[in-house]
């Protein structure tokens, strides 16, 4: 339907059917139909819409919109017409969304448009933090890990001093410490920036976070990312830093963090060590020291960018003497990788 009658049909209009007497004043010949009421199919029905000529006096009476006059009787259609058929309509998949899109593009991809797009996403990201049983404890309606005799005394009262309704305690949940350990060696440089703001969003936001980077050396940054501004931020971070886009040398700067940062570190901490696994030390010292670093850890958690690849296999020395030593082995080239680690760090550790 085209031109007046389609805007008629559309707002609801009436119509005038010719073909009844008159009424109220209205042309001879027509009724006030509501448009609603009218089964205007196909080009054969249309085909005998008549516009009424526009400022007949006549026709000043009449109600907006009834100047279309249509047939009481539809006349057959013509010889050869085909009934209007509506088509399949074509299936297409659902767009993704910047942000969808986002979330499976690689980190060494991005433009700097979507480095700053993705900073809200990984802010969001490194609110999740590994939690542990507090020696603080709450009450509980269920059975917790003792009983609260105090609330059990009072609550005993209202049954003449029978124990009937015991109520228990448990332990708070609290968050565990958290330390990131970023490779920013050349193997690493499409990949180390955009890491390097998960780890300034999680320090930012936690105080039981600690951040390291390393190439040749291990260097503490914790203090550098320590503000909000990420670009004040990583700008310290990267002052900070002397061995930027060099060489790799994984097993002395392990071998540094157990040994220096040690008591920083304390016992029962989630390790989480951000590298390719190209290391041009001895792969025994890297061994010997991430099995320390285990041992003295909760969990150990190893993000490789190349294991997002579907053929990769740990042939590195240095990835191949580390694994054994690790106790999840993840991909850690997009955001989406960085969402399985807030899933596994927040309720998938213990």
């Amino acid at each position: 339907m085209a031109g007046p009658a389609a805007t008629a049909h559309r707002a609801g209009q009436p119509l005038a059917v010719q073909g009844h007497q008159q009424a109220g004043g209205h042309e001879p010949g027509g009724e006030v139909v509501p448009a609603a009421e009218l089964d205007l199919v196909g080009a054969d029905v249309r085909g005998h819409l008549v516009l009424v000529a526009q400022g007949d006096p006549d026709r000043a009476g009449m109600p907006q919109g009834s100047e279309l006059v249509v047939p009481r009787v539809a006349a057959p259609p013509p010889e050869g017409a085909q009934p209007n058929k509506v088509g399949e309509a074509e299936i297409r998949p659902a767009a993704y969304s910047q942000i969808e899109l986002l979330h499976e593009k690689d980190f060494a991809e991005y433009t700097d448009q979507e480095r700053a797009q993705a900073r809200r996403i990984i802010m969001h990201l490194a609110q999740h933090m590994p939690l542990r049983e507090a020696r603080r404890t709450r009450a509980t309606r269920r059975r917790g890990v003792r009983p609260d005799l105090q609330a059990t005394v009072r609550a005993s009262l209202r049954y003449g001093g029978e124990p009937l309704d015991r109520r228990w305690r448990a332990h708070v949940q609290g968050p565990r410490k958290l330390v990131l350990v970023c490779d920013v060696s050349g193997s690493m440089a499409p990949y180390a920036r955009m890491l390097l703001q998960y780890l300034h969003a999680a320090v930012a936001t936690h105080r039981r976070v600690e951040a390291f980077v390393f190439g040749t050396r291990l260097t503490r940054i914790t203090h550098e990312l320590g503000i909000r501004d990420p670009d004040r931020a990583l700008n310290r971070a990267s002052a900070a830093v002397v061995d930027w886009s060099g060489g790799t040398r994984i097993g002395d700067a392990i071998s540094t963090l157990n040994r220096v940062h040690g008591r920083r570190l304390g016992r029962g901490s989630v390790i989480v060590v951000l590298s390719d696994g190209w290391d041009r030390g001895e792969p025994a010292l890297l061994a010997s020291e991430m099995a320390r670093l285990r041992r003295s850890a909760h969990r150990t958690i190893w993000l490789n960018p190349l294991k997002a690849a579907p053929d990769y296999e740990p042939l590195a020395r240095g990835m191949a003497a580390a694994l054994p030593h690790t106790d999840h082995f993840m991909a850690g080239n997009s955001l989406r990788s960085l969402a399985e680690l807030a899933q596994l760090l927040e309720g998938g550790l213990e």
